[in-house]
């Protein structure tokens, strides 16, 4: 179906643009720069006065971050606009990644975008230091979803398949098969189709994938609990998870996780 490449055409276009974006972004420049950043600049104003520089240039990993000591170290800071703009950076950088591996994460880039978006209407002193710490806040939501793969026991790619077929009011016995029919999924389109070479320019390498998931989330054996979706359920849920997988997957192992 020629419509196929169409219709995903903008879902690809978007995707080689957080790739790029990826590959020569700041992944190392994470938090933990951000604080040296601010450190340095601490140590600059107090060398300036000629006063003795302090030797303390710890390295703070993301995953431990005391926010309480970045905000802190913000309030001390002489370039509170450079460090809101770095701040800045780094989230969307990281907010790239995590979106391109979850498109159900919009909700934090539509409240990224009103930070922003209120952050440029007024930058006067109290606005920049206002709207350091709302990101700082939001920053620590990014490190909340992040580390939510592994609370429900799921790695980053099965987590982007469970959000997409999972619906409201479930019981803890239907997470769980969610979550397997979830892993299982996955692996199988792995093992069977994704590893064909730029199986996503031929049609017929496109229409089998696609089919696979949906016979595959049919199937009584392996597929969603008929008690809890129905026909348009199951066909709706399937188009969603292979729009993911044609964005996500062009190669094994996906560029986007790994």
């Amino acid at each position: 179906m020629q419509c196929l490449l169409n219709d995903f055409r903008n879902d690809v276009g978007a995707i080689n643009i957080i790739y790029k974006s990826l590959q020569k972004d700041r992944d190392q420049a994470d938090i933990s720069d951000l604080i040296r950043q601010l450190h340095e600049a601490m140590d600059g104003a107090i060398a300036s006065q000629g006063l003795p520089q302090k030797e303390d240039h710890t390295v703070y990993d993301i995953s431990s971050i005391d926010f309480d000591l970045l905000r802190r170290e913000f309030e001390r800071s002489p370039a509170k606009k450079t460090t809101v703009q770095n701040l800045k950076q780094i989230i969307e950088n990281k907010l790239a990644k995590l979106l391109a591996q979850n498109p159900l994460r919009t909700n934090f880039q539509q409240h990224y975008e009103e930070i922003v978006a209120a952050y440029n209407s007024e930058k006067d002193q109290q606005t920049i230091e206002h709207s350091f710490n709302v990101l700082i806040k939001f920053v620590e939501a990014l490190s909340e979803e992040e580390h939510r793969a592994a609370r429900e026991g799921l790695n980053a790619e099965t987590l982007a398949i469970f959000d997409l077929i999972k619906k409201p009011n479930l019981v803890k016995k239907e997470i769980e098969r969610i979550k397997a029919i979830s892993k299982d999924l996955l692996a199988t389109l792995k093992s069977e189709k994704l590893g064909i070479e730029n199986w996503r320019e031929k049609e017929s390498t496109r229409d089998a994938v696609q089919i696979a998931i949906r016979n595959f989330l049919w199937d009584d054996r392996t597929g969603l609990p008929v008690a809890l979706y129905d026909e348009s359920e199951v066909i709706a849920k399937a188009e969603e998870v292979y729009k993911h997988i044609f964005t996500a997957y062009p190669t094994l192992p996906s560029p986007i996780y790994s």
